[in-house]
């Protein structure tokens, strides 16, 4: 299937310039030549359906139709070796702490603009800086939980942030399930190459929630914005992996300072909310008063 395959001008992941299998991409290649035309795009059909048959789906914010669709899924897996994770690992750690500083000082002591690091036009400008949050102080000091960094390679193959998602990322859900459908569709790559394992991420996160709390057993939920939200599945499958609530505004109430979820038991404390609302519709009472998503009184809770 490979013969006349072209690398083109741009970086190539799966070859390099000389038509050779770049590291770790060999067991791939031969799998892929012992193929044929109809049973390669066989397997895609069957990627297709197993995705469909797993519900993950998403919406488009604008088509007039809001049909779901299933997620774009690539037959070809990318190949990261060993010693680029450990790279990307490090940089995306470090890039993260620095944009948690960040924003520890600019709703904080500001030295960045003291000193002139950067214009304050930039950031008083900006329509995703909140002054409610000026001397704020978030549990543990943490400001960034969850990133969802976007890489792209340039033309010599180097990684790059694209985009830094640092407010409400979504996707996760996503990778995991689409590595359950890999592993149906080309088991041989999982008998040939020592795949790093990403089945404990929810695992992680509840445990990222769960240390944010003082609580001995911190009572945790999702809180989502409702199922005609893109995102939704995620939501809901990521509450289930977790196994806590996955809620929605209506669902919370507050009082004197303190979140309730509403059950037919009556009123549960909330100790810890992992919320897929963005910050404007978070709560009415503090940003947008016409937010029908949020909860009243969350922000002073």
């Amino acid at each position: 299937m490979l013969q006349n395959y072209q690398t083109g001008t741009f970086f190539d992941e799966m070859f390099a310039d000389d038509g050779e299998a770049r590291p770790g991409y060999f067991p791939l290649r031969q799998q892929i030549e012992s193929m044929t035309s109809d049973e390669l795009h066989h397997r895609k059909d069957e990627a297709e359906q197993a995705l469909i048959s797993l519900g993950i789906t998403f919406r488009v914010y604008g088509d007039s139709k809001a049909e779901e669709r299933i997620i774009p899924f690539d037959i070809i897996p990318r190949i990261i070796t060993p010693g680029e994770w450990e790279t990307l690992e490090k940089g995306l750690r470090q890039r993260t702490t620095a944009l948690n500083e960040f924003l520890r000082d600019i709703y904080g002591p500001k030295r960045i603009i003291a000193e002139g690091v950067v214009d304050p036009e930039y950031i008083f400008s900006s329509p995703s800086y909140l002054k409610q949050l000026q001397d704020f102080h978030p549990p543990r000091d943490i400001w960034i939980h969850v990133s969802g960094t976007d890489l792209v390679r340039d033309d010599e193959g180097t990684f790059r942030v694209l985009e830094d998602n640092v407010r409400c990322p979504s996707g996760v859900s996503y990778v995991l399930e689409n590595r359950e459908v890999m592993k149906r569709t080309f088991p041989e790559l999982f008998r040939s190459h020592r795949i790093r394992s990403i089945y404990d991420y929810p695992i992680r996160l509840r445990g990222t929630m769960e240390n944010l709390s003082d609580a001995i057993a911190p009572a945790c939920v999702v809180l989502t914005p409702g199922v005609y939200n893109s995102a939704y599945y995620e939501h809901s499958f990521l509450a289930q992996k977790m196994g806590i609530p996955l809620v929605s505004g209506t669902d919370l109430v507050v009082r004197e300072k303190r979140v309730y979820m509403r059950t037919t038991h009556g009123l549960k404390p909330v100790d810890v909310i992992y919320r897929r609302i963005d910050d404007a519709f978070l709560d009415p009472e503090a940003f947008n008063p016409e937010s029908l998503l949020g909860v009243p009184g969350l922000f002073e809770a």
